[in-house]
C-alpha cells in the first residue's frame, strides 16, 4: 500500500469518527431536552379493573417495566396484570429483573396474564415465565432459549492505516474481547464458560416454571425459535389466542364480571423537534443512543435472520 492510499483511507476513518461523535453529542442533546408526561387512561368497560403493562422492543434496562408491574401490583384496585410482551429479548440481567417482579405478582395472588404479540423470544420468553398464564397467537414466535455475545474486532482495519493500540492490563484475561486483538483460543474458552452459565440459569427457569424435565428442556434450548402451535405442544405456553383472548382470560382469573375496564399509562414527550416541527415521532432515532452505547454484554436476545 503506497502513501497516498494510506493517507486517504487514514483521513476518511477521521472524517468518519468525528461524523460519529458529532451524530452522538446531537442525539444525546436532542434526549436531554425531552420531557415526558405520564397520564393514565382508562378503556373497554365499566367492570373491576385490569392494568396494561407493554413491553416492546429490545430489553435493554428493566425499571420501567418493573416501576409499572410493582405498582399495579400494590394497587388494589387493580386486580389483574395483563403484560404484553413483543420483544426478540435483550440484556441478561434486565429479563432477570423483569421475570422476578412478573413471578412475585404471581406468588403474591394477583393474576398476571401475558399476552405475546409477533415475537416473544428468548428474553421475551424469560420474562413471561412467572406468569399465572402465557397466552400466545398460532403464529408468534418465541422460544429460542440461549444467550449471545458478540465481539467486533477492528485490529486489522487499523493496522492497515497505522495505527497501534497499546495496553496494560493486569491480568491475561483483563482485555479478552477487546476490538484492538485477535480473540485467542483461552479467550474464547473464557467466555464459553459464561455463556454456559448463563444459558444454564435460563434453562432451570423454564424446567420450574414450565414444569418440565431437564433433559426435555436441553433438547429444544438451542437458541431456535418456535411458532405459537409449536410452543403449545413443548409446553412453552399454556394456550392459543389473542390479546382480546388474554383479557378475558386475566378477566376471568381475577373473578371480574362484565366487561374490565383497561388502564394503562401512555407517555406524552415534549422535545426539541416536536416544538420546532409539531408532534414528530421520533423514538427510533433517539433510541440510536441507546442501540449503539448501551448494549448489555451478555444478552438473551434472538438474532434477526428471519
Amino acid at each position: 500500500m503506497n502513501t497516498s492510499t494510506k493517507w486517504f483511507i487514514g483521513i476518511v476513518a477521521f472524517i468518519i469518527f468525528i461524523g460519529v461523535g458529532f451524530s452522538l453529542l446531537f442525539v444525546t442533546f436532542v434526549s436531554s431536552v425531552v420531557r415526558e408526561d405520564v397520564e393514565v387512561v382508562s378503556e373497554g368497560g365499566r367492570g373491576d379493573k385490569i392494568a396494561v403493562v407493554e413491553l416492546a422492543g429490545v430489553i435493554v434496562t428493566s425499571e420501567e417495566t418493573v416501576r409499572q408491574i410493582k405498582k399495579y401490583r400494590e394497587d388494589r384496585s387493580i386486580k389483574a396484570i395483563l403484560f404484553r410482551v413483543d420483544s426478540p429479548g435483550g440484556g441478561v440481567v434486565a429479563s432477570q429483573e423483569i421475570y422476578q417482579e412478573v413471578r412475585k405478582t404471581r406468588d403474591d395472588g394477583k393474576p398476571i396474564v401475558v399476552s405475546m404479540g409477533a415475537l416473544a423470544a428468548s428474553g421475551g420468553y424469560y420474562v413471561s415465565c412467572g406468569a399465572s398464564t402465557i397466552v400466545a397467537n398460532p403464529g408468534t414466535l418465541t422460544g429460542s432459549i440461549g444467550v449471545i455475545s458478540q465481539f467486533m474486532s477492528v485490529d486489522s482495519l487499523l493496522h492497515k492505516i497505522g495505527v497501534t493500540p497499546n495496553t496494560i492490563k493486569s491480568g491475561k484475561l483483563k482485555d479478552a474481547g477487546s476490538p484492538f486483538r485477535p480473540m485467542t483460543s483461552e479467550d474464547r474458552a473464557y467466555f464459553q464458560s459464561l455463556m454456559d452459565d448463563v444459558h444454564r440459569q435460563f434453562i432451570d427457569v423454564v424446567e420450574k416454571e414450565r414444569d418440565l424435565d431437564h433433559d426435555t428442556v436441553v433438547a429444544f434450548a438451542d437458541g431456535r425459535v418456535f411458532t405459537g402451535e409449536q410452543a403449545l405442544d413443548l409446553g412453552l405456553v399454556d394456550t392459543l389466542g389473542t390479546y382480546e383472548d388474554a383479557i378475558h382470560i386475566a378477566a376471568h382469573l381475577a373473578h371480574i364480571k362484565g366487561e374490565p375496564t383497561l388502564v394503562k399509562e401512555r407517555k406524552r414527550g415534549v422535545s426539541l423537534f416536536e416544538r420546532i416541527f409539531g408532534e414528530t415521532k421520533i423514538p427510533d432515532f433517539l433510541g440510536l443512543k441507546d442501540e449503539l452505547l448501551n448494549q448489555p454484554i451478555l444478552q438473551y436476545r434472538m438474532t434477526h435472520g428471519l
